[in-house]
């Protein structure tokens, strides 16, 4: 029990969440170069002559410079066992960040330096509010013209509405930028560049805060400037608590640059001193009673990501489990809830940018792959006991509809087998007209969606498709008698894959006159697996 528990204490399992552009992808690869799994840090956007960032395996995300798909990844930094989840950043991807964000027992927040807090930060730390998740925020791209360093921690706590606390404070900015003060050791730390484009570690010189040498350094104006900064934040700012961090009450803020590396190891050792290790969670036994699985209980994990074609060699698809308590090990025979069967744990691996690696022995907070031989659903329930589910993950509103179908009908069964690898990873969903199975109707949340969609059908299918967009902007799922329900004349009724019946709006005046007129009904924005809907999320 004592290395299960030892084991457990050492991990740490994070996510990485951002407006798309502000640097999240790059932070994702500076912690694998500190971390020695990388010796070059690539560039995101994989320009001419530059490496591709190593999270981004998809050709798409290299080819855009931008996160596509949930990336888990783990490695070894300075004695701890590292579990990162790097999501999507663009608001079309926020139901794969929402369930990647269920894996995490940690967030990294990164904001631009110059643009603070952006709408599609807010959106995901709202996230992490609601599922009680502690996050650190990393003020990113210091080296870059950008905003006052007090209005910056202003906007996040009016913003976000959270207490703030600078763990460091920066040593000018844009051009000027040369290093932090550590605040806790009140230590000056100059950083000096050792590569073009941060592709190796950032030299790093320690001074006390006070010592001559740093005023002369700094200058006896800049210097000034920041000691009064500091008494200001000695006086009017915020305290610190790691229990306080933990209840999501404050977030500790650090200001670095990650493409110069500047700040990004002190940040990397905060970190894992002050991110949790695995607690226990939430789930619902057959009986419907809520219960709380504890890290060091016997093996089990959830299914929150499933991704088709990572090893283009053998075309399979690969399930990604969260472990949440016990210990896994190789071929471990598990209960398989939603089937109530068991299975064989075959094949685990670990990934790092799509390459594999065998796992022989995981524990609680680790996120291993196996191989999905079409028998895992997003948000499966695997354990040794048993007799238990995890809280089911819940599937958001579409609002974009288009029909697709392949330019040539000789590839219809490419075509079929590769939508269904895609409804089964949860990035589209499919609707078909009530009672019939011909008019099928592909929804999703954003644009971008279907972009990615044909692209993935061209690139590992060979199908070319056409799109046909529908002029539907929303939608809900109803929640009532079906044969009462007064169908305005714009929208169309449709069902998804479970049967449960959704209407099509053009407009969101049309989606709440239906409301209006229908005050017997629900009309859910979000529904969970289970097919009922959060009574939290019913649009009114």
């Amino acid at each position: 029990m004592q290395d299960i528990t030892t084991e457990i204490a050492n991990r740490r399992t994070f996510a990485i969440i951002s407006h798309p552009d502000a640097g999240k992808t790059t932070l994702t690869e500076k912690l694998l170069l500190y971390s020695g799994k990388l010796h070059t840090a690539g560039m995101v956007k994989g320009r001419k002559g530059r490496k591709a960032a190593a999270s981004d395996w998809m050709a798409m995300e290299q080819e855009r410079g931008i996160s596509i798909t949930s990336s888990a990844m783990q490695f070894d930094y300075k004695g701890v066992i590292v579990n990162v989840l790097d999501t999507p950043g663009h608001e079309d991807f926020s139901e794969d960040t929402y369930r990647t964000l269920t894996a995490a027992d940690c967030a990294i927040m990164v904001i631009d330096a110059s643009k603070g807090v952006e709408k599609q930060t807010r959106k995901l730390f709202e996230v992490c509010r609601l599922r009680q998740i502690p996050v650190l925020t990393f003020i990113n791209k210091m080296d870059m013209p950008g905003r006052d360093p007090l209005e910056l921690m202003n906007e996040v706590e009016n913003v976000l509405q959270i207490q703030s606390y600078a763990m460091n404070w920066p040593i000018g900015s844009g051009r000027a930028f040369q290093g932090v003060v550590d605040r806790q050791e009140n230590q000056v730390l100059f950083f000096s560049k050792t590569s073009i484009g941060g592709s190796q570690r950032a030299g790093i010189e320690r001074q006390a805060l006070d010592s001559p040498e740093t005023k002369d350094r700094i200058g006896q104006e800049l210097f000034a400037a920041i000691r009064t900064e500091l008494e200001l934040l000695e006086m009017a700012g915020n305290a610190f608590s790691q229990a306080d961090f933990l209840a999501g009450k404050v977030t500790p803020v650090f200001f670095a640059s990650a493409l110069t590396n500047f700040g990004v190891e002190p940040f990397f050792d905060a970190f894992i001193h002050l991110a949790p290790p695995p607690h226990a969670r939430s789930a619902i036994k057959t009986d419907g009673a809520e219960v709380l699985i504890d890290p060091s209980s016997p093996f089990s994990g959830y299914v929150f990501k499933l991704q088709a074609n990572m090893d283009r060699r053998h075309r399979d698809s690969m399930a990604f489990i969260r472990i949440c308590s016990g210990k896994f090990e190789r071929d471990l025979v598990v209960k398989h809830q939603r089937l109530n069967k068991e299975i064989r744990l075959s094949r685990p691996h670990s990934m790092l940018a799509g390459e594999r690696t065998t796992v022989d022995i995981a524990y609680a907070g680790d996120v291993i792959g196996v191989i999905n031989p079409s028998i895992f659903a997003i948000g499966d329930t695997l354990s040794i006991r048993g007799g238990f589910s995890f809280k089911p993950l819940p599937q958001f509103q579409p609002e974009v509809f288009a029909r697709i179908s392949p330019k040539d009908v000789g590839k219809r069964k490419a075509f079929d087998k590769g939508c269904q690898q895609l409804l089964d990873e949860g990035a589209i969903q499919m609707l078909r007209s009530i009672g019939q199975d011909t008019d099928v109707v592909f929804a999703a949340v954003g644009q971008l969606q279907f972009e990615v969609m044909q692209y993935r059908l061209k690139d590992e299918y060979n199908v070319e498709t056409s799109l046909n967009r529908l002029p539907y902007d929303c939608s809900a799922w109803i929640i009532g008698d079906l044969s009462t329900f007064s169908k305005t004349t714009n929208s169309l009724l449709l069902q998804d894959r479970q049967g449960r019946p959704i209407a099509l709006f053009p407009s969101l005046w049309d989606k709440q006159y239906a409301i209006r007129q229908n005050p017997k009904h629900k009309l859910a924005d979000i529904l969970d697996a289970e097919s009922s809907a959060t009574n939290e999320h019913f649009t009114r």
